[in-house]
Order: structure tokens, then sequence, then C-alpha cells
């Protein structure tokens, strides 16, 4: 039996983004599924209705239509209140919900006893590479923020021999050597620039420097289960910013990227270390939506702090949302793979690690522990 998936449009303010691109839509539809999109849901990443009736999906008026008789929504996004008022009794909710950032909405899930799934929660294993949003989306966010910063810089990044005398190449300075880190270190260089980067996690090192970019190191070890960083002690807190001030003091163009899951971004970049960089200097601090890496951050602006920009910008993956549409759209594509049995129909119990980890509610309950934590805190 074929099953039926709707792609209502975004409704969180700038969001470019759609879940499914057509590409994606043959595939699906060539495994005997359907697929209905809300008219103009993919316009503004540059899918027309018209590439998903090509495509094979069928194209509704309204977001109601879309989700009429769907057994899965996909979303990039956690749907408005009112949408997921909207949602067919019985479907399955597949996005990054960001159950955190969105409790109330988490409530009305729970409430309605919708299945939800929230693809930032997936498992770190080898399985799930092929879903993971987190590491498709920060590739985009990496890509775009050295861009950023190099259109705020007041200099050529690159070295250039000109008949006017030569000229010195920018220095670029990267802090966290995530997806996002390295993608912003490998875009710098491409740029020209020099670079060098930090990462309290020593194995990121052999990454740093395969791109060509200088290492800064500390005989601190921070790799936590995962991959992700651990939070530092206190004295380790005070080597890292000895070194880092020196660096940041240095730099042209700075990047951040540090964050740790669940938690506030750690501070890197205090105010202090700002005001002892020249003029023309640019920040941009790619965890600004959680709580920034920079202590001048304001997220959503740009900050000028004696000469030096402090830019925070929020949903990065949203502003080339046509790659970042197709990237999201092949994870969400494996993950609903792993919906189905070997028929091809929705399963009625979610037994997979990877679904097991992702779950955000169901039947009344909020299965994961911190968000349902959350909400007991606020009483909802």
């Amino acid at each position: 039996m074929p099953v039926r998936v709707a792609v209502p449009k975004e409704v969180v303010p700038g969001e470019r983004r759609v879940a499914i691109v057509p590409e994606t839509v043959v595939r699906l539809k060539k495994a005997g599924h359907e697929v209905s999109v809300e008219s103009g849901a993919g316009l503004a990443a540059g899918y027309t209705d018209r590439a998903y009736t090509d495509a094979g999906a069928s194209v509704a008026g309204s977001g109601s239509s879309a989700l009429g008789g769907a057994q899965v929504v996909l979303k990039v996004q956690m749907p408005g209140v009112r949408e997921i008022g909207r949602l067919p009794s019985g479907a399955v909710l597949v996005g990054q919900l960001n159950a955190s950032r969105n409790l109330p909405q988490v409530a009305k899930l729970r409430d309605a006893g919708t299945t939800s799934f929230s693809l930032e929660l997936l498992p770190r294993i080898t399985r799930a590479q092929s879903m993971d949003v987190l590491s498709s989306q920060a590739t985009v966010a990496g890509y775009r923020a050295m861009l950023i910063g190099a259109g705020l810089c007041p200099k050529f990044l690159p070295m250039l021999t000109t008949a006017a005398g030569t000229i010195r190449p920018a220095k670029v300075l990267v802090l966290g050597a995530g997806v996002a880190g390295l993608m912003a270190i490998a875009t710098a260089k491409r740029l020209g620039a020099l670079v060098e980067a930090y990462d309290v996690r020593r194995a990121a090192g052999e990454q740093v420097r395969s791109l060509g970019a200088k290492f800064l190191e500390l005989a601190i070890n921070a790799e936590a289960a995962g991959g992700y960083a651990r939070e530092l002690t206190a004295e380790e807190k005070q080597q890292e910013a000895e070194m880092l001030a020196r660096a940041v003091e240095a730099a042209d163009v700075i990047v951040t990227t540090a964050a740790i899951p669940g938690r506030k971004a750690p501070l890197l970049v205090k105010k202090e270390m700002v005001d002892r960089m020249h003029a023309g200097a640019v920040i941009v601090d790619l965890a600004a939506e959680s709580g920034g890496n920079c202590e001048l951050t304001v997220p959503g602006k740009e900050v000028d702090a004696h000469g030096v920009t402090v830019a925070g910008p929020l949903n990065l993956p949203s502003q080339l949302p046509f790659h970042a549409s197709q990237m999201y759209s092949r994870n969400a594509e494996a993950f609903f793979g792993l919906l189905l049995d070997t028929g091809g129909n929705l399963l009625s119990e979610f037994t997979d690690e990877i679904l097991v980890a992702s779950l955000l509610t169901r039947g009344g309950s909020v299965l994961h522990k911190p968000t349902a934590e959350l909400l007991a805190q606020g009483g909802a």
C-alpha cells in the first residue's frame, strides 16, 4: 500500500528551504508512494510548482489540502501551533523540530497524540550518516559564514601582485573544527587567505591541517563521547583564553562555530579580546542562536565595536536554500525509508535504534527525556 507524503510550506519567518525537492519526488513515486506539495512550498528555494508536477507530485492549493490524508508529513522546521492542529490523525511528523526552543509546539504535539521524529536527535552512528541533517546543514552554514566574513572585511583575502604593489593575504581564524568549521576553513583557503583554526579536540588537528590551515594546539584533550567536545575545566579555559587572545588580536576575519549539543554555546571571544582587535576586523558568530561564542554577539544583528564588526547571523542554511534543501531532502528520504517495512508500508512500531533515539512524541507522551523535563519544569 503506497504511503501518502505531505510537504507543506515552512511557517518560520525567513525560512526559505523546503523539505523535499523534485528529484526526491521522482524516487518516492518510483517506489510507489504519493507526494502532495503545497503550492509555492519550494519557490523560495528555486523549485517551482511545475517542477514538482513534472516529478510526479500533486500540488495542493493550500496547506490543509496538502495535508489531507497524509500519513507522513515532512518539514524542515517545527510547524506552528495552528498547523499542528491541522495534522491528520495518525500522521507521522518528521523534521528538525528543535524541541527545546519550541516547547509550546511540543506540548501541542503531545496533546494531539502525534507521532513526531526530530532529526537533530539522530544518534552519531555510521548507519545514520545518510540522514544527518545537522552535518549537511552545517556544511552550508560554514560556507556561507565565510562568505559573509569576506564580504564584511575591508581587505582582499588572497595575496595579489599588482602594478600598485603586493597585497598581503588576510588572516582568517576559525574557532571550532566540526563540519561547519572545516567548511569555513576550506572556503577561506579557496579564497586565498592565511588560515588558522582551533578546536579543543586534538583529533580535529589532522583534519584542519589536511585543508592547508594551521592548527593552534594546547596540551588539552577535550573530546567526549560521540565526537563532541566536553566542557573545559577552569584551568583549561584560562590556558585556552590566553592562546586565543593572541590569535584573535591578529585576525582579519574570525568565524566561530563552537557548540555543545543541548547547552549554551561556550564563550570563546570576550569583550576585552575584541577591544584589542584592529579596526576593520570581522567576527561571524555561527553560534549566535545558542548564545554566541563572542560576548558582543547579538543574534540576528551586526554590531560595530570600535570598528570591529560582530555579526550574529541566524539560520544560515536558509540563505543558500537551493542546495540546503537538496541536501536536507536526501537526508529526509533516507530517514523515511526507516519508517517502512519490507513491503513499503508504514511501520506500526518503531524499534530501530535510530528511530528510538529521534522519537520525540507518541501516544500522548514526550519520549525525549530532556524535553519532557523542560516541559515539566514549565508546568506543561
